[in-house]
Protein backbone atom coordinates (compact mmCIF):
# COMPACT_ATOMS: atom_id res chain seq x y z
CA UNK A 1 0.00 0.00 0.00
CA UNK A 2 1.11 3.55 -0.75
CA UNK A 3 2.58 4.78 2.07
CA UNK A 4 1.70 7.99 2.12
CA UNK A 5 -2.10 7.07 1.68
CA UNK A 6 -4.78 7.01 5.32
CA UNK A 7 -5.79 3.74 6.43
CA UNK A 8 -9.76 3.52 6.12
CA UNK A 9 -12.03 5.17 8.56
CA UNK A 10 -8.87 7.33 10.23
CA UNK A 11 -9.07 11.08 9.69
CA UNK A 12 -6.34 12.78 8.15
CA UNK A 13 -3.94 15.02 10.84
CA UNK A 14 -1.65 15.56 7.91
CA UNK A 15 -1.73 16.23 4.21
CA UNK A 16 0.82 15.90 1.51
CA UNK A 17 1.37 18.94 -0.66
CA UNK A 18 2.74 17.42 -4.46
CA UNK A 19 4.32 20.68 -4.84
CA UNK A 20 4.51 22.42 -9.08
CA UNK A 21 6.76 19.60 -10.13
CA UNK A 22 8.31 16.15 -9.43
CA UNK A 23 11.36 16.27 -11.67
CA UNK A 24 14.26 16.26 -9.27
CA UNK A 25 16.04 18.16 -11.65
CA UNK A 26 14.06 20.90 -11.32
CA UNK A 27 13.46 21.68 -7.73
CA UNK A 28 17.11 23.67 -7.14
CA UNK A 29 16.15 25.78 -9.70
CA UNK A 30 12.80 26.47 -8.84
CA UNK A 31 13.79 27.05 -5.29
CA UNK A 32 16.07 29.71 -6.34
CA UNK A 33 13.46 31.36 -8.92
CA UNK A 34 10.95 31.64 -6.69
CA UNK A 35 13.73 32.74 -3.52
CA UNK A 36 14.60 35.56 -5.73
CA UNK A 37 11.03 36.02 -6.62
CA UNK A 38 9.98 36.45 -2.59
CA UNK A 39 13.23 38.74 -2.07
CA UNK A 40 10.99 41.20 -4.52
CA UNK A 41 7.73 41.09 -3.39
CA UNK A 42 8.79 41.74 0.45
CA UNK A 43 11.40 44.34 -0.24
CA UNK A 44 9.25 45.96 -2.92
CA UNK A 45 5.87 45.89 -0.99
CA UNK A 46 7.68 46.81 2.67
CA UNK A 47 9.93 49.81 0.49
CA UNK A 48 6.44 51.60 -1.24
CA UNK A 49 4.61 50.89 2.35
CA UNK A 50 7.34 53.08 4.11
CA UNK A 51 7.79 55.37 1.42
CA UNK A 52 3.81 56.53 1.38
CA UNK A 53 4.13 56.53 5.16
CA UNK A 54 7.25 58.90 5.75
CA UNK A 55 5.72 60.85 2.43
CA UNK A 56 3.44 64.14 3.35
CA UNK A 57 2.87 64.29 -0.26
CA UNK A 58 1.87 60.92 -0.87
CA UNK A 59 -0.66 61.30 2.41
CA UNK A 60 -3.76 60.97 0.21
CA UNK A 61 -6.95 58.46 -0.39
CA UNK A 62 -5.16 57.31 -3.42
CA UNK A 63 -1.88 56.41 -1.84
CA UNK A 64 -3.77 55.44 1.24
CA UNK A 65 -5.60 52.74 -0.87
CA UNK A 66 -1.97 52.18 -2.30
CA UNK A 67 -0.79 50.97 0.84
CA UNK A 68 -3.47 49.01 1.56
CA UNK A 69 -2.74 47.26 -1.09
CA UNK A 70 0.28 46.44 -0.48
CA UNK A 71 0.30 45.07 3.03
CA UNK A 72 -2.08 42.79 1.35
CA UNK A 73 0.33 41.74 -1.21
CA UNK A 74 2.98 41.21 1.19
CA UNK A 75 1.11 39.07 3.48
CA UNK A 76 -0.59 37.18 0.45
CA UNK A 77 2.28 36.37 -0.41
CA UNK A 78 3.65 34.98 2.82
CA UNK A 79 0.92 32.75 2.57
CA UNK A 80 2.20 30.61 0.27
CA UNK A 81 5.89 31.38 -0.77
CA UNK A 82 8.02 29.78 2.76
CA UNK A 83 5.93 27.00 2.47
CA UNK A 84 6.81 26.14 -1.36
CA UNK A 85 10.39 27.17 -0.48
CA UNK A 86 10.51 24.37 2.35
CA UNK A 87 9.02 21.46 -0.25
CA UNK A 88 11.22 22.37 -2.94
CA UNK A 89 14.41 21.35 -0.50
CA UNK A 90 12.46 18.06 1.46
CA UNK A 91 11.53 15.03 0.23
CA UNK A 92 8.08 14.85 1.30
CA UNK A 93 6.29 18.35 1.79
CA UNK A 94 3.77 17.55 4.97
CA UNK A 95 1.58 20.18 6.50
CA UNK A 96 -0.55 19.50 9.31
CA UNK A 97 -4.29 19.62 9.42
CA UNK A 98 -4.52 22.98 11.57
CA UNK A 99 -1.72 23.90 8.96
CA UNK A 100 -3.92 23.71 6.02
CA UNK A 101 -6.99 25.46 6.84
CA UNK A 102 -4.71 28.34 8.45
CA UNK A 103 -3.10 28.66 5.07
CA UNK A 104 -6.82 28.16 3.34
CA UNK A 105 -8.41 30.90 5.75
CA UNK A 106 -5.46 33.20 4.98
CA UNK A 107 -5.57 32.68 1.36
CA UNK A 108 -9.38 33.46 1.07
CA UNK A 109 -9.42 36.23 3.29
CA UNK A 110 -6.30 38.37 1.39
CA UNK A 111 -7.62 37.35 -2.20
CA UNK A 112 -11.27 38.55 -1.55
CA UNK A 113 -10.03 41.53 0.77
CA UNK A 114 -7.55 42.53 -2.30
CA UNK A 115 -10.48 42.30 -4.80
CA UNK A 116 -12.63 44.74 -2.78
CA UNK A 117 -9.62 47.33 -2.54
CA UNK A 118 -8.95 47.58 -6.00
CA UNK A 119 -12.33 48.35 -6.54
CA UNK A 120 -12.80 51.41 -3.69
CA UNK A 121 -9.67 52.08 -5.64
CA UNK A 122 -11.43 52.29 -8.88
CA UNK A 123 -14.05 54.25 -7.04
CA UNK A 124 -11.65 56.58 -5.93
CA UNK A 125 -10.11 57.81 -9.41
CA UNK A 126 -13.91 58.00 -10.50
CA UNK A 127 -13.98 60.72 -7.49
CA UNK A 128 -10.65 62.18 -8.51
CA UNK A 129 -11.46 62.64 -12.54
CA UNK A 130 -15.10 63.44 -12.69
CA UNK A 131 -15.61 64.99 -9.26
CA UNK A 132 -12.29 66.98 -8.78
CA UNK A 133 -13.56 69.69 -6.69
CA UNK A 134 -15.48 67.70 -4.08
CA UNK A 135 -12.54 64.87 -3.95
CA UNK A 136 -11.40 65.74 -0.83
CA UNK A 137 -14.74 65.78 0.90
CA UNK A 138 -16.36 62.78 -0.57
CA UNK A 139 -12.75 60.98 -0.18
CA UNK A 140 -12.62 61.98 2.96
CA UNK A 141 -10.29 59.94 5.68
CA UNK A 142 -13.35 58.93 7.86
CA UNK A 143 -15.03 57.55 4.22
CA UNK A 144 -11.08 56.03 3.32
CA UNK A 145 -11.53 54.19 6.22
CA UNK A 146 -14.86 52.98 6.25
CA UNK A 147 -14.08 51.32 2.39
CA UNK A 148 -10.83 49.74 3.96
CA UNK A 149 -12.51 48.32 7.21
CA UNK A 150 -15.43 46.90 4.62
CA UNK A 151 -13.20 45.45 2.61
CA UNK A 152 -11.31 43.71 5.27
CA UNK A 153 -14.66 42.87 6.80
CA UNK A 154 -15.83 41.31 3.55
CA UNK A 155 -12.81 39.56 2.85
CA UNK A 156 -13.24 38.02 6.64
CA UNK A 157 -16.43 37.05 6.22
CA UNK A 158 -15.82 35.24 2.80
CA UNK A 159 -12.67 33.19 4.78
CA UNK A 160 -14.63 32.62 7.58
CA UNK A 161 -17.39 30.42 5.05
CA UNK A 162 -14.67 28.86 3.18
CA UNK A 163 -12.59 27.43 6.19
CA UNK A 164 -15.64 26.68 8.35
CA UNK A 165 -17.42 24.73 5.08
CA UNK A 166 -14.10 22.99 4.66
CA UNK A 167 -14.08 21.96 8.78
CA UNK A 168 -17.06 20.18 8.47
CA UNK A 169 -15.84 17.88 5.81
CA UNK A 170 -13.98 14.42 6.75
CA UNK A 171 -11.29 13.36 4.74
CA UNK A 172 -10.22 9.61 5.34
CA UNK A 173 -9.36 8.06 2.47
CA UNK A 174 -6.09 10.07 0.88
CA UNK A 175 -3.80 12.97 1.93
CA UNK A 176 -2.37 13.77 -1.10
CA UNK A 177 -2.94 17.09 -2.38
CA UNK A 178 -2.02 17.63 -6.14
CA UNK A 179 -0.95 21.35 -5.64
CA UNK A 180 1.52 23.51 -3.91
CA UNK A 181 -0.98 25.05 -1.50
CA UNK A 182 -4.57 24.36 0.38
CA UNK A 183 -6.37 25.58 -2.28
CA UNK A 184 -10.73 25.14 -1.99
CA UNK A 185 -11.21 22.46 -5.12
CA UNK A 186 -7.88 20.51 -4.22
CA UNK A 187 -9.20 19.71 -0.63
CA UNK A 188 -12.75 19.13 -2.15
CA UNK A 189 -11.59 16.22 -4.89
CA UNK A 190 -10.18 14.55 -1.37
CA UNK A 191 -13.31 14.74 0.94
CA UNK A 192 -15.31 11.58 0.93
CA UNK A 193 -18.13 13.47 2.29
CA UNK A 194 -20.94 15.60 0.96
CA UNK A 195 -18.83 19.04 -0.78
CA UNK A 196 -22.79 20.14 -2.13
CA UNK A 197 -22.96 22.93 0.76
CA UNK A 198 -19.09 23.60 -0.10
CA UNK A 199 -19.66 23.98 -3.67
CA UNK A 200 -23.00 26.25 -3.18
CA UNK A 201 -20.89 28.38 -0.64
CA UNK A 202 -17.97 28.56 -2.75
CA UNK A 203 -20.18 29.93 -6.02
CA UNK A 204 -22.30 32.46 -4.19
CA UNK A 205 -19.06 34.28 -2.60
CA UNK A 206 -17.04 34.00 -5.66
CA UNK A 207 -19.91 34.86 -7.66
CA UNK A 208 -20.80 37.88 -4.99
CA UNK A 209 -17.00 38.71 -5.25
CA UNK A 210 -16.80 39.25 -8.59
CA UNK A 211 -19.93 40.26 -9.34
CA UNK A 212 -19.80 43.26 -7.08
CA UNK A 213 -16.19 44.67 -7.71
CA UNK A 214 -16.64 44.10 -11.67
CA UNK A 215 -19.56 45.45 -11.84
CA UNK A 216 -18.11 48.95 -9.70
CA UNK A 217 -15.11 48.63 -11.62
CA UNK A 218 -16.54 48.85 -15.11
CA UNK A 219 -19.18 51.19 -13.68
CA UNK A 220 -16.74 53.21 -12.94
CA UNK A 221 -14.16 53.11 -15.98
CA UNK A 222 -17.14 53.31 -18.13
CA UNK A 223 -17.69 56.93 -16.50
CA UNK A 224 -14.63 57.91 -16.26
CA UNK A 225 -14.01 57.21 -20.22
CA UNK A 226 -17.10 59.23 -20.66
CA UNK A 227 -15.96 62.41 -19.16
CA UNK A 228 -12.42 61.76 -20.49
CA UNK A 229 -13.66 61.66 -24.27
CA UNK A 230 -15.33 65.01 -23.49
CA UNK A 231 -12.17 66.80 -21.67
CA UNK A 232 -11.57 69.93 -24.57
CA UNK A 233 -8.05 70.15 -22.89
CA UNK A 234 -5.49 67.14 -23.67
CA UNK A 235 -3.49 67.59 -20.85
CA UNK A 236 -6.10 66.86 -18.76
CA UNK A 237 -6.77 63.88 -20.66
CA UNK A 238 -3.38 62.53 -20.27
CA UNK A 239 -3.02 62.99 -17.21
CA UNK A 240 -6.58 61.08 -16.54
CA UNK A 241 -5.28 58.60 -18.19
CA UNK A 242 -1.68 58.24 -16.27
CA UNK A 243 -3.84 58.07 -12.83
CA UNK A 244 -5.97 55.30 -14.32
CA UNK A 245 -3.31 53.22 -16.05
CA UNK A 246 -1.50 51.56 -12.78
CA UNK A 247 -5.03 50.37 -11.78
CA UNK A 248 -5.68 48.90 -14.88
CA UNK A 249 -2.68 46.96 -15.53
CA UNK A 250 -3.28 45.49 -11.77
CA UNK A 251 -6.87 44.71 -11.95
CA UNK A 252 -6.14 43.40 -15.48
CA UNK A 253 -3.23 40.67 -14.08
CA UNK A 254 -5.23 40.18 -11.07
CA UNK A 255 -8.45 39.31 -12.55
CA UNK A 256 -7.32 37.67 -15.77
CA UNK A 257 -4.63 35.31 -13.60
CA UNK A 258 -7.52 34.34 -11.34
CA UNK A 259 -10.17 33.98 -13.65
CA UNK A 260 -7.53 31.26 -16.13
CA UNK A 261 -6.64 29.47 -12.81
CA UNK A 262 -10.38 28.23 -11.94
CA UNK A 263 -11.30 27.46 -15.61
CA UNK A 264 -11.48 23.85 -15.60
CA UNK A 265 -10.08 22.46 -19.10
CA UNK A 266 -10.33 18.38 -20.62
CA UNK A 267 -7.05 18.22 -21.62
CA UNK A 268 -3.87 16.33 -20.61
CA UNK A 269 -1.68 19.63 -19.37
CA UNK A 270 -4.98 20.82 -17.65
CA UNK A 271 -3.73 20.17 -13.92
CA UNK A 272 0.30 22.19 -14.98
CA UNK A 273 -1.69 24.82 -16.82
CA UNK A 274 -3.91 25.83 -13.62
CA UNK A 275 -0.89 25.49 -11.13
CA UNK A 276 0.98 27.91 -13.98
CA UNK A 277 -1.46 30.58 -13.63
CA UNK A 278 -1.90 30.07 -9.86
CA UNK A 279 1.48 30.74 -9.30
CA UNK A 280 1.17 34.28 -11.43
CA UNK A 281 -2.15 34.99 -9.21
CA UNK A 282 -0.57 34.27 -6.39
CA UNK A 283 3.30 35.14 -6.47
CA UNK A 284 3.89 37.14 -9.70
CA UNK A 285 0.96 39.58 -9.16
CA UNK A 286 2.27 40.29 -5.58
CA UNK A 287 5.93 40.98 -7.19
CA UNK A 288 4.50 42.96 -9.95
CA UNK A 289 2.46 45.76 -8.00
CA UNK A 290 4.86 47.67 -6.31
CA UNK A 291 6.95 47.66 -9.28
CA UNK A 292 3.65 48.90 -11.35
CA UNK A 293 2.84 51.57 -9.34
CA UNK A 294 6.71 52.40 -8.89
CA UNK A 295 7.77 52.79 -12.55
CA UNK A 296 4.67 54.54 -13.50
CA UNK A 297 4.01 56.97 -10.71
CA UNK A 298 5.62 60.45 -11.01
CA UNK A 299 4.71 61.21 -7.21
CA UNK A 300 5.92 58.10 -6.02
CA UNK A 301 9.36 58.80 -7.64
CA UNK A 302 9.40 61.86 -6.76
CA UNK A 303 8.86 60.55 -3.01
CA UNK A 304 11.49 58.53 -3.68
CA UNK A 305 14.23 61.10 -4.77
CA UNK A 306 13.53 63.50 -1.80
CA UNK A 307 13.62 60.45 0.81
CA UNK A 308 16.82 59.57 -0.15
CA UNK A 309 18.31 62.97 -0.48
CA UNK A 310 17.47 62.80 3.36
CA UNK A 311 19.43 59.98 3.77
CA UNK A 312 23.08 61.36 5.15
CA UNK A 313 25.97 59.91 3.45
Amino acid sequence: MNQMAIENGSSVTEFILMGLTDQPELQLPLFFLFLVNYIITVVGNLSLMNLIYLSPNLHTPMYFFLFNLSFIDFCYSCVFTPKLLTGFMSERNIISYTGCMTQLFFFCFFVNSECYVLTAMACDRYVAICQPLQYMILMSPSTCSLLMFGSYLMGFAGAVLHTGCMIRLSFCDSNIIHHYMCDIFPLLQLSRSSTYVNELASSVVVSTVIFLSSLIILISYGLILFNVIHMSSGKAWSKAMSTCGSHIITVGLFYGSGLLTHIKTSSAGSEAQEKFFSVVNTLVVPTLNPLIYSLRNKDVKLALRRTLKRIPD
